[in-house]
């Protein structure tokens, strides 16, 4: 039997504001049992577009199997808020959620937070590695049966299974745990866009932070490449460096406007994946292009046995074959601690306690027992 491809697409759509559009994008995409939707997202003032996670959240209720991928910068941001904004997620999306890792590179968007100047890329792929460490320990700082809601006598959870999780590292400090219950994947899954280039052996410091970045900590990498040699060469430069359970979908641009257009797709589909486990989307006009998806080529795929006939499994972890992994702080069944990585503990090359952010030690947040600092 022909190994099963994951196939993924982008919903962007620069100047739409109404949810009724996202809802019918996400509509379709379901129809098409794809395995994930990502909606791009910035702080840069053009292209106007909707924050993404909030527009996912709106989506959660109106889906019931599609994973739903939102980038959110980890620049001008603190990984506290974003372990709980994306654990909010996987908990009103059931077990759907997942974060497309993204920096802020621009002097615009350093400009409208006021805090500290734009950084070179592998300053901001270095801090992007520190924030996605800090949310998945997070995530991790509750464990899975932290919550004993015992009416009887008023207690809502066991604080012995809530862990501080006490991170240092080159660019944050964060003491935990959070604020919220563990999410229903455990962890929601993580992604980062490579390009090809970014492993070349002249690839710049700023693509090889990036590299850095998903091998240690993408459970889903999405493929730039320009033709399918250059696709294999990375894609098993990737799979060498991060391991047999990173899931790499190659990135693909789609206008399906014509016959001849959906069949090249259908090809590329069918012959094109070699090192890959499949295909993320990113089409001209989403509208359009995801309709043929569901009533052509995904129909095509199934055909094939190349792709499934419907959603298996409860979670998008389930949905890419991926483990729930552990809480890395939950205690063994002879009462140790599990064995964990250690948190970076690199010195940083740059200040990042510019204008408006706390000096090292002072709570940004209190609730509960959480604290950040920056």
């Amino acid at each position: 039997m022909p190994r099963q491809l994951h196939l993924s697409a982008a919903l962007d759509s620069p100047g739409r504001f109404d949810a009724a559009h996202f809802t019918d994008l996400a509509r379709l995409a379901e129809r098409a049992t794809l395995d994930f939707v990502t909606l791009d997202d910035s702080y840069t003032p053009e292209p106007r577009r909707l924050d993404a996670l909030a527009t996912f959240a709106r989506l959660a209720p109106v889906t019931s199997g599609l994973g739903l991928v939102p980038t959110i910068t980890t620049t001008h941001t603190e990984p506290f808020h974003t372990s709980i904004a994306v654990n909010t997620l996987d908990w009103v999306s059931e077990g759907r959620a997942g974060w497309l890792v993204g920096v802020s590179d621009t002097e615009a968007e350093a400009r409208a937070f006021g805090r500290r100047g734009a950084a070179p890329a592998e300053e901001l792929w270095a801090e992007a590695a520190d924030a996605a460490d800090a949310a998945s320990r997070l995530w991790d700082s509750w464990e899975d049966d932290a919550e004993i809601r015992d009416a009887a006598t008023g207690r809502f959870v066991d604080r012995a299974k809530l862990h501080h999780i006490d991170f240092e590292g080159p660019y944050f400090s964060v003491r935990g745990p959070s604020i919220t219950p563990r999410p229903p994947q455990g962890r929601p899954v993580i992604a980062v866009t490579v390009a090809a280039a970014d492993l070349a052996p002249d690839a710049g410091p700023g693509g090889r932070a990036r590299v850095a970045t998903a091998v240690r900590h993408a459970d889903v990498v999405l493929l730039d490449a320009p033709d399918r040699a250059t696709r294999l060469t990375a894609a098993t430069e990737l799979r060498l460096r991060g391991g047999e359970a990173l899931r790499i979908l190659a990135r693909i641009p789609v206008a399906l406007t014509t016959a001849a257009a959906t069949a090249d797709l259908l090809t590329e589909a069918t012959e094109g994946g070699g090192g890959v486990d499949g295909f993320h989307l990113v089409p001209a006009d989403p509208a359009r292009d995801l309709a043929v998806l569901a009533d052509h080529v995904v129909p095509a795929l199934r055909e094939r046995g190349l792709f499934r006939a419907g959603y298996t499994g409860r979670t998008l972890r389930d949905r890419l074959g991926l483990a729930r992994p552990a809480s890395r702080y939950a205690a063994t069944a002879t009462g140790g601690a599990t064995t964990t990585e250690p948190s970076s503990t690199e010195p940083s090359s740059t200040d990042t306690s510019a204008a408006g952010t706390p000096a090292a030690g002072t709570p940004t947040r209190s609730a509960a027992t959480a604290e950040v600092t920056r």
